[in-house]
């Protein structure tokens, strides 16, 4: 009975371990759908269009795949660092408190720094009204 007890145990762990890395999984290979919008705001400026003010994470040792934006986009880093990798440029690392952009149709890649701590930046887009987050970053192969 013993036995059977420890077994079935072992196994429950090996699931949720399991489980826990395959959502985890699934969150690093989709991060450009991953975020909490923190605010949006129309542009009255600009009709049709708002500004959206993004929580990003990047897991420790993660990167966002190369993407594209639909318009400018303006990066802050919260906390740890990130390695920007445009296209056709010298990789630039950028520190918690330090900002960075990217124009419209400019391949860049964002990767966290750290393997072994997260990062968090504050992203700012300009797009569409109503645009869903995942639209906001286009991923480019």
């Amino acid at each position: 009975m013993k036995r059977s007890n420890f077994v079935l145990a072992a196994a429950l762990a090996v699931v949720i371990a399991l489980g826990l890395l395959g959502s985890r999984t699934a969150n690093a290979q989709e991060p450009l759908k991953s975020g909490k919008v923190l605010q949006r705001t129309t542009l009255s400026g600009a009709p049709g269009w708002e500004a959206i003010l993004v929580e990003r994470d990047v897991p420790a040792g993660g990167e966002s795949g190369k993407h594209t934006q639909g318009g400018n986009e303006i990066v802050y880093v919260e906390t740890g660092a990130v390695i920007l990798q445009v296209a056709g440029k010298p990789d630039q690392t950028v520190k918690a408190g330090e900002a960075f952009t990217t124009s419209a149709g400019q391949v860049h890649n964002v990767k966290n720094a750290s393997s072994t701590e997260p990062t968090k930046a504050l992203a700012f887009y300009v797009a569409k009204k109503g645009a869903k987050l995942e639209e906001l970053s286009k991923p480019v192969k």
